[in-house]
């Protein structure tokens, strides 16, 4: 995995399928709160331990959104940059994610195509997020036009 420079504008013959890049982020106490806050996301299963131990997982588990965020930093920030346009996300969340995990979103290029006689430039990315053991916990697939 290669990370792209992203001081300048990324341009279209500058990608090929299997071109990834990816971002790590160990997830801490500070990070699920200020999810929490951002999102407007309360629910007990992330923020109260009491509650957490008395359901499925026996603790806390991070937002799943919270995973799928990193993603955003794998496509805009190291794979791409400055010209390109993150447009959509598919997302299912595989297993559940807890505090002190280290997380790691891989975005690979999978598909390059036109629209618009050829005016219109896109890129269909997979974006997976692995823990600390290299297990999938969130899986998907973006759409990115460069422009």
């Amino acid at each position: 995995m290669s990370e792209k420079p992203t001081h300048k504008n990324v341009k279209w013959d500058d990608y090929n399928v299997g071109d990834s890049a990816f971002h790590a982020k160990t997830v801490t106490e500070a990070d699920v709160i200020l999810f929490a806050g951002i999102s407007g996301d309360y629910n007990p299963l992330h923020v109260n331990e009491e509650f957490a131990k008395t359901q499925q997982f026996g603790k806390r588990v991070v937002h799943g959104c919270f995973s799928s965020s990193l993603i955003s930093a794998a496509l805009g920030v190291k794979l791409f940059g400055p010209g390109a346009l993150y447009i959509s996300q598919k997302v299912n969340f595989k297993k559940p994610v807890y505090i002190g995990d280290t997380l790691t979103a891989v975005a690979t290029v999978k598909e390059k195509f036109t629209k618009s006689e050829g005016k219109l430039k896109f890129i269909t990315v997979e974006t997976n997020v692995y823990n600390q053991d290299n297990v999938l916990v969130t899986e998907g697939e973006a759409l990115v036009l460069l422009m």
